[in-house]
């Protein structure tokens, strides 16, 4: 599972250098700054995360734990409703989108969390 998270976190990141590009000259002209900003808030945090998933793999590798997987799975679960609830409501304006948004960001604060005792997480030797 380990390289999944690591490639899982390559893609997302990828997406989220093109959502940035995107926004910035595709979209400028196309949408409010409030919009903009909020397309800019979900790029950057996608990206942050994504990098955060590469290093869920890497610690993966090194230890296999419920909570390593546990972050994975909190911070690409994270990153779709977070960040997707933001651009889907840049593009559309649907307010209620932004409901969605605060649980993508506690399944963000989770993966922290469980990364956090990831690392505290013994050295099993296997």
């Amino acid at each position: 599972m380990a390289r999944n998270w690591s490639f899982l976190g390559s893609v997302f990141g990828g997406v989220a250098v093109a959502a940035g590009a995107f926004g910035a000259h595709g979209l400028k002209d196309h949408l409010s700054s409030e919009a903009l900003a909020w397309w800019q808030t979900g790029a950057q945090y996608q990206l942050a995360h994504a990098l955060a998933l590469v290093l869920v793999g890497i610690v993966a590798e090194r230890r296999r734990s419920r909570a390593i997987e546990v972050a994975g799975t909190c911070f690409g679960l994270g990153i779709v409703l977070f960040s997707g609830s933001l651009f889907a409501l840049a593009l559309s304006g649907v307010r209620m989108l932004g409901a969605i948004t605060p649980f993508g960001g506690l399944l963000l604060l989770a993966g922290w969390v469980a990364l956090a005792l990831a690392a505290r997480t013994p050295r099993t030797t296997a």
